[in-house]
Formats: C-alpha cells, structure tokens, sequence
C-alpha cells in the first residue's frame, strides 16, 4: 500500500535546476497515496454499526448491523458485515475480499434461504441491502483500484483541502469518476461527488464526527449518502471500535458467513 513519491532537486555550485513540473495526475497520485499510507498498521477492529434509510418522502427504516474488518499485506483488506436487526434480515452477512487490482470478492449469505450468493463483476454498483451505498462502495479504496488527478485545492468546512478525481480502473463501475476532497493536515475524506455512467452527478457522500483511535488512525461516526437523482438517503453510523482482535484469514471465508450470529 505504500508508496514512495518525490522530486530530484539537483543543486550545482553557484546554479540550481528548475525542479521538475508535477502533473495534476502525479499530484493526484501522491496525495491517495498518502491518504492509504497513514491509514496502514490498523491490523484488524470491529465495531458497531446503524444504517438510517429514507425514502424521497422522509420515511425511514433502521437496520442494526456489525462489522468486522481485517488488513492485508499485499492486497486489499477484508471485512464481514452482519446483520442484528430487523428480525426479518438478521444473519444476513456480506463477506469482502477487496483486491488492489482485479474484481473484488463478494459473497452474501441470506438465511431465509440458507444459501451463499456470490455478487458478480457485473451487479457490483447494485445497492447494498437497499441502501444508496452500492456494493462497490463497502470494499476497500485501494489505491490501485483508480487513476488520479489533482482538480484545485478549496476550503470547505472551514478546513482547507485537496480536491481530486479519481477514475475507476474498474470497467463494470458504475461511476465514470468521483470527486473528492481530503483534508491538508490529516488526509481524511471529508466528501466525495459520484458521477454515473452517463457523467451525471449521482450521490455525494459526506464523513463526520471524526475521532482519532491508537493515536494514528481517524474514522468517522458517520456517513451520509445522499442520492441526487431519486431523492433517497442513508445515514450510516460508527460506534464501538475495538482494534487488534486477534481476527485471522479463517475468520473470513465462506463458512465464517453462516457462523456470524
């Protein structure tokens, strides 16, 4: 996940070089990456979780869900999600194996048919459990997972940002590109902007409420996604992290989805 970026300045008596121009795409590059190394050593956390769903009326529903997460050296992270409440989807468990390059692995597990279903490449940007979070929004953002550019740097919230796009390697995305703004001093997200398969602007999400956990690491306790186009929203919320579990590999595989309870 690390990677190393930096100019050659060389420096000759009485005559300095002019340093090489930095692309807006080498500019974009180098800041995912240093947002995806400040964010590696976490090991494994679990933590609880609440999903606020309404509709374009104001309706809601809530759902009570639990996730446990786990990093990978060389690859994407993994992570298992499971369902608490309602009673009529409680057991329902999404397993995720996140690649840096390549399809992600899906696969859920619906109790009422005592089946495991594994999510194809090409039903990735579906909505996850009914939510305006799609499947390919709840894996991990590996770097290598998009191409970069470096649009401006603004101010929003009152903290100043980097504004970025990425474009998804990902040919059955359903994004063309999303925007997002990172925070200068710490690299956290603070917003993205996705963009559909016809450029149109689709959700945006937003982070808040972020803590610091082990003195490194900043996770938000929410994030809220906003569809443009149907009127829908989902509020999801962070609670109760615990890091260094002690979670191995045989903790996330198929037969871990029917043992989530």
């Amino acid at each position: 996940m690390i990677r190393v970026f930096g100019i050659i300045v060389w420096v000759l008596v009485g005559f300095s070089a002019p340093a090489l121009a930095e692309t807006p795409e080498e500019k974009g590059l180098a800041i995912a990456a240093e947002d995806d190394k400040r964010d590696n050593g976490f090991v494994d956390y679990q933590a609880k979780m609440e999903m606020i769903l309404k509709n374009r009326h104001g309706e809601e529903s809530v759902r009570y869900m639990r996730s446990k997460n786990l990093e990978v050296v060389g690859d994407g992270d993994k992570s298992l999600i499971t369902f608490d409440r309602p009673r009529d989807i409680k057991g329902t468990t999404l397993l995720n194996f996140t690649h840096k390059t390549g399809t992600d692995d899906q696969w859920l597990y619906l109790p009422a048919l005592k089946r495991v279903k594994r999510i194809s490449s090409a039903n990735k940007s579906g909505s996850f459990m009914g939510s305006e979070f799609a499947y390919e929004d709840v894996t991990s953002q590996e770097v290598e997972k998009y191409t970069y550019k470096w649009i401006r740097d603004e101010t929003l919230d009152d903290m100043e940002c980097f504004v970025i796009e990425r474009y998804p390697v990902y040919k059955n995305s359903g994004y063309t590109r999303q925007m997002v703004w990172l925070d200068k001093k710490e690299y956290r997200m603070m917003k993205i902007d996705f963009y559909d398969r016809k450029n149109a602007l689709l959700k945006t999400q937003t982070f808040r409420g972020y803590r610091q956990y082990l003195n490194t690491f900043w996770y938000p306790d929410e994030m809220y996604m906003e569809n443009h186009q149907t009127g829908k929203n989902t509020l999801l919320k962070w609670s109760d992290y615990k890091f260094k579990n002690g979670f191995k590999n045989k903790d996330f595989n198929k037969n871990s989805l029917k043992r989530a309870r």
